[in-house]
């Protein structure tokens, strides 16, 4: 019996010891080798994608991901948002690194303030840059806080960039109030210039100095979505100013200020507005056009499901007497006016001053189409005033289901036209008959007008 219970224990530890080389040799297995620092990048396991919910951070390592966007938080690179300290360096740190990041996000975050000074934000970039404000950014406050070694005609400049987009929940907050009664012509706000593929949208915009907005030789600008908010009573606060600038559209967006809420200038084509309510403003502008003498051209220009209220102006031509050019392919079309003075207006001698008075040429104005303008309008001015130049008259203006009655009382004002050559294609209220037929022999036999 001894004998069997040794012989049994000895079985027992040699199964033991097998079991035991056999778990050594399973975890041995899934042992990997070390690997080198150059290589260990591929072997690290990358995070889940984040959801839309909890949007990545400049903290986060997102240049190793793939799935999602970089994003640079201004607070990242020092910015401290509390409205009165100055960012700028924050702001020029976190553009260099969002702007070498492909599908880089600059985030101005909702819970701050940020003052900036005036700031050139130069491209290239990668494609896809975003500078998205959720905050409130805007400049120091007023001409006494304004550093001296800044230029005070500009504020924020975008520059030379292709396929960016300023986005957001936020306000940009123009600070104008102060600079509004100066003699001299205060900063405009926002201005991109020399760019192209550009989409701007969401954000409020609001007290600008003097331009909210303007674009200057940029290509495929598509703004959308926009607030822009100034008193009635700020002076050249216009909302949106293009000028040489091409394919524009302007969508689903709100403006009220003190001029123009949207101004077309000299070296624009193919632009289109739809759905856009102005007022109070000074209307939507195309001019002024051939200041001191210069050359305008503008074409192919679309006005289309807009509303002004309450507004000096509703849709209207501008130019300077002695310009040269054209004015060409211009369509208004379904457009609600509400108390409006000078609903429909091409005025041609918007120069007022004596040196203006003797000159000899004009920007010639023709193919302007005006259908399915109805509301009403402020009985200080004529609904309808055509004063086209004694130089070179207006033609091919072109009238359909046009009806304007006054906003207070019952006498509908008669139009006024000058030099004005076009057709009713629908009789009009109020009737519009000074306009004259044809086309005149001057414009037929002068084959050196227009661009």
């Amino acid at each position: 019996m001894a004998i069997f219970r040794a012989s049994f224990s000895i079985l027992i530890a040699i199964t033991f010891l097998l079991l035991s080389l056999q778990s050594s040799s399973g975890r041995k297995h899934f042992h990997k080798q070390k690997k080198s620092h150059k290589d260990i990048g591929n072997y690290i396991s990358q995070p889940p994608q984040l959801s839309p919910a909890d949007p990545p951070t400049a903290g986060d390592d997102l240049h190793n991901s793939s799935s999602g966007p970089c994003v640079f938080d201004v607070r990242s690179f020092g910015a401290v948002g509390d409205g009165s300290t100055d960012d700028t360096q924050a702001f020029q740190e976190a553009w260099k690194a969002a702007c070498a990041a492909e599908s880089g996000i600059l985030l101005v975050p909702s819970d701050g303030d940020f003052m900036i000074t005036s700031t050139i934000f130069s491209g290239p970039c990668h494609p896809g840059f975003v500078f998205q404000v959720d905050g409130v950014l805007m400049p120091p406050d007023g001409p006494n806080c304004w550093p001296e070694s800044d230029s005070k005609r500009q504020w924020l400049v975008f520059y030379k960039l292709d396929g960016m987009t300023l986005r957001g929940e936020g306000t940009i907050e123009g600070n104008g109030e102060d600079w509004w009664n100066l003699p001299c012509k205060p900063h405009r706000l926002i201005r991109f210039f020399m760019s192209s593929n550009l989409t701007v949208k969401d954000l409020q915009i609001e007290n600008s100095p003097q331009f909210h907005m303007k674009f200057d030789g940029c290509e495929g600008v598509h703004i959308e979505g926009l607030k822009i908010n100034s008193p009635a009573l700020s002076p050249n606060t216009d909302g949106i100013h293009v000028e040489n600038t091409k394919s524009v559209s302007i969508y689903n967006s709100m403006i009220s200020n003190g001029d123009d809420c949207i101004s077309i200038g000299t070296g624009c084509s193919n632009v289109d507005i739809e759905n856009v309510t102005c007022g109070p403003s000074h209307g939507i502008s195309i001019g002024s056009l051939g200041v001191h003498n210069s050359q305008a051209c503008v074409s192919n220009i679309r006005v289309k499901n807009a509303v002004i209220r309450n507004s000096d102006n509703g849709v209207r031509i501008k130019t300077w007497q002695g310009g040269m050019g054209s004015v060409t392919s211009i369509s208004f079309e379904n457009i609600i006016m509400e108390n409006v003075k000078n609903c429909i207006i091409i005025d041609q001698y918007y120069c007022l001053s004596k040196q203006c008075m003797n000159q000899t040429s004009a920007v010639y104005v023709r193919d302007v189409s005006y259908m399915n303008i109805k509301g009403t309008y402020d009985v200080r001015s004529p609904p309808i005033h055509f004063a086209c130049s004694d130089a070179v008259p207006c033609t091919n203006i072109t009238m359909s289901d046009v009806e304007l009655l006054p906003f207070d009382g019952e006498l509908v004002d008669d139009p006024f036209c000058w030099n004005a050559y076009g057709s009713m294609e629908t009789l009009t209220i109020p009737p519009i008959s000074c306009l004259q037929e044809g086309e005149p022999q001057s414009i037929k036999e002068n084959l050196r007008l227009g661009c």
